[in-house]
């Protein structure tokens, strides 16, 4: 064992480069990685980021006015206190949108338990900062802070001014100073009011004593949720608490989409994983190759092939923990100071779930897939024979073809056809190194699908089920003799209005009445609503319907079947004709025409109006024009769009890329270095018959690009079916449907190989440069 060391230790002084080079880029892998961890726990977890950042409360107290709050401090288990805050119901309205927000009187200074995160604009500011309330303009009394759902639903920014309604009924105009997140449950159309915070002498001006009060919790240990419920309940009395809000619910209501950033994340990890792992197979191959004459030479002295895998694999397994242990400690240490929000992510990592297992379970996978592969690399090194065959005695590649030959007599450059000769000298030591030059930018692809398929849902989201951008609803129907024909005309009068489809919803019990669907009646028969219909064809006829994969799957049908249910203890038959990308209620949804659906209810009357919209035209114009025109008696919303659901998985996305990036040119660096050596006497013997250095260094050059546009071709190739067709295998699991897969365009695949291509090419250029360079000698270096 001792020889074996000391012969480790002599190796690593004479190839200090090369180890370098080992551990560096391990390091900048595992580093990579753990980046992508972090942002992947900052996108998949947002309301444990935001409770930690906020050092939010567990628990919110909604009480009537006059409760004695400050006897909670009293409270065993309770760490800290969030208010009380006076509180009062209001209805905000902008650019025709209208929410109902609960607004909370607070100070200048934003409270240490609870704190609002402000993302966009200021805090609220000091009184005298500002004009007088409800001016409407400034900052100070006259501003409000939203939380950024609520601010979201009703297209509200910095700067905007809101219309608030009192509970008296007088509107007041606010100015929104900025939006904010914060760990409490988000704001849903028609269920859960959204929070807004205003200074004191505001409130009083807009609820006029008619108030209530909210307190936070912060609890010493989160078990003891119910427990301490009970006890605050107990000590307020029963009769002072109107709701109580759990730390539980918000988390759940935040956390819809971690298992689709879960999944996403752990495809593309284990992947670079193994990319790496097959990267440091091929560095470790290429080394023994090229001490296949050091290697000999200890065999001669005595060391036997197990003492020789044992050094092999002792010396890189090492180099592997360094490379791990550095990249580890400096996404500990120097993490938090990356700028941005790659940045931030590490900074809050620590404090959110599956930090342990991810900043754990990487290193030590990673570790392990290099030892499996560096041990594969040592057993091969403890087969070199004692005394190897010299290389000049065997031929370094395939004898040139008669293409080749007939290239060379037509005027081809010969750097090309040498390029190409060196570039593919066997099938078998040509597939390989393809192969694992190929991987990285296979997955690069996948990831480019993923980025497209947002993409898509934000560009032409009317192919993602998603025609229609608007809803309308009606606050009340008005005067004349027929409201439904007048509201429409008013819709159709807008600009930028393309269609109106009238629409209704309900819920409908599905056979042997083990649960409910969405029966959703949407257009009519004249004009029928665009489904974005992937199987089958869309509706055309009476008792037709189209239905979301997640409806086909929990009945157990197919396109095609007939589907009864029960609406309102009345059955409705319907005859699937089609499947659609369905991006609402999970895909448990089922839309026919609204006709159909007076055919077993006459009196049946829209709910809603779907408005799609002309190419190009702005949600928020258009609302705000619909607000004027129909003097403030219309409920506009915009239809959500789950692109902005997944906006965090695009760091996680491009992180990945990069990580995959860096493991390609390791790789390629591995093979340009590896075809040098290999070939280097064939490199003097066309220097001994003539051949320049620059055509030297094009020759090399040149098969590096062709190694490279191959390896780009295929795994480009390979990426786009492999991606789409994980994408629409996630999109049917998840109840969207299959369909909704979009390629990269071809300009960025164009520019992905274009991109490994240059990249061979600038790596090929130093020791191109360098071999050409050499003496005209074939010395007994070169032929061992």
């Amino acid at each position: 064992m001792r020889a074996t060391l000391r012969w480790a230790q002599a190796d690593f002084r004479a190839h200090r480069g090369e180890a370098l080079f080992v551990v560096l880029a391990s390091a900048g892998v595992i580093a990579s990685l753990l980046l992508a961890g972090a942002l992947f726990g900052y996108a998949a977890n947002p309301w444990q980021r935001v409770f930690n950042q906020s050092h939010g409360a567990h628990i919110w107290l909604h009480t009537r006015a006059g409760a004695d709050t400050g006897a909670l401090s009293g409270v065993d288990g309770v760490a800290a206190l969030s208010g009380p805050y006076r509180t009062t119901a209001t209805t905000v309205e902008s650019r025709g949108a209208r929410a109902g927000v609960t607004l909370r009187a607070a100070p200048v200074e934003p409270p240490q338990t609870g704190r609002p995160l402000v993302g966009a604009g200021s805090w609220l500011e000091a009184p005298d900062e500002g004009p007088a309330p409800g001016t409407g303009s400034g900052a100070g009394v006259g501003s409000v802070v939203l939380e950024t759902s609520v601010a979201r639903a009703l297209w509200a920014e910095p700067g905007d001014t809101v219309r608030v309604t009192g509970p008296d009924g007088t509107a007041h105009l606010l100015r929104v100073s900025g939006t904010a997140d914060v760990a409490e449950p988000r704001y849903q159309p028609g269920g859960a009011a959204g929070v807004g915070w205003v200074l004191p002498a505001t409130l009083e001006e807009i609820a006029r004593g008619d108030t209530g009060q909210s307190v936070g919790l912060r609890l010493e240990d989160p078990d003891d949720t119910d427990f301490i419920v009970q006890r605050a309940v107990t000590v307020l009395g029963a009769d002072r608490v109107a709701e109580v809000t759990k730390w539980q619910q918000a988390r759940a209501d935040a956390g819809g989409d971690d298992r689709l950033l879960g999944a996403m994340f752990a495809v593309f990890g284990v992947g670079a994983l193994l990319a790496a792992a097959l990267a440091a197979s091929g560095a470790i191959g290429a080394r023994v190759r090229g001490q296949l004459r050091d290697i000999a030479v200890l065999k001669a002295i005595g060391f036997t092939p197990g003492q020789v895998a044992r050094g092999f694999l002792v010396q890189h397994l090492a180099f592997a923990l360094l490379g791990v242990a550095l990249g580890t400690a400096a996404i500990a240490l120097l993490g938090a100071r990356i700028p941005g929000r790659i940045g931030e992510a590490a900074a809050v990592w620590q404090d959110l779930p599956g930090h342990t297992a991810l900043i754990i379970g990487i290193p030590v996978g990673a570790v392990l897939l290099i030892a499996a592969s560096s041990g594969l690399s040592a057993w091969r090194a403890g087969r070199v024979p004692p005394v190897p065959v010299a290389r000049a005695a065997l031929p370094s590649a395939a004898p040139m073809t008669g293409l080749g030959k007939r290239a060379l007599g037509v005027g081809v450059p010969p750097a090309l056809v040498l390029g190409w000769r060196a570039a593919f000298p066997r099938r078998g030591r040509t597939l390989v190194p393809l192969a694992r030059l190929a991987l990285p930018l296979m997955l690069i692809t996948v990831a480019l699908v993923a980025w497209s398929t947002l993409d898509q849902f934000r560009s032409r989201p009317a192919q993602m089920g998603l025609a229609a951008a608007l809803t309308v609803r009606a606050e009340q129907p008005a005067g004349p003799a027929d409201p439904e024909l007048e509201l429409e005309k008013t819709l159709a009068a807008v600009p930028d209005i393309e269609a109106v489809h009238p629409g209704a919803e309900m819920a409908a019990l599905v056979p042997g009445q083990t649960g409910t669907i969405t029966l959703r009646g949407l257009g009519t028969a004249r004009q029928p609503y665009p489904s974005a219909v992937v199987e089958g064809r869309a509706v055309a006829g009476p008792d037709e319907a189209v239905a979301g994969q997640g409806l086909l799957d929990l009945l157990g049908v197919r396109v095609g079947d007939w589907v009864r249910m029960t609406v309102g203890g009345r059955p409705q038959i319907l005859h699937l004709v089609g499947r659609t990308i369905e991006p609402e209620s999970g895909g448990r949804v089922i839309t026919t025409t609204l006709d159909a659906l007076r055919e077993n209810d006459p009196q049946l009357r829209p709910a809603y109006h779907a408005l799609e919209l002309r190419h190009g035209a702005d949600p928020r114009a258009v609302s705000g024009a619909l607000a004027t025109a129909a003097g403030g008696t219309l409920e506009i919303r915009e239809t959500p769009n789950p692109a902005e659901r997944l906006e965090p998985a695009r760091g996680v996305i491009g992180t990945l890329i990069a990580v995959l990036a860096l493991i390609g040119l390791i790789e390629l660096l591995t093979l340009i270095g590896t075809g040098v050596r290999d070939r280097r006497r064939d490199l003097l013997a066309l220097k001994a018959i003539g051949l320049t250095p620059r055509q030297i260094g094009a020759t090399i050059v040149t098969a590096a690009g062709l190694t490279a546009l191959v390896a780009a071709l295929a795994g480009t190739g390979l990426g786009v079916l492999s991606g789409t067709w994980l994408v629409d295998t996630q999109g049917a699991s998840s109840g969207i449907g299959a369909g909704i897969a979009q390629p990269p365009p071809l300009p960025v695949l164009l520019t992905v190989i274009a991109g490994s291509v240059l990249g061979a090419v600038a790596a090929a250029a130093v020791p191109a440069t360098q071999t050409a360079r050499r003496r005209l000698a074939d010395s007994l270096s070169e032929t061992l």
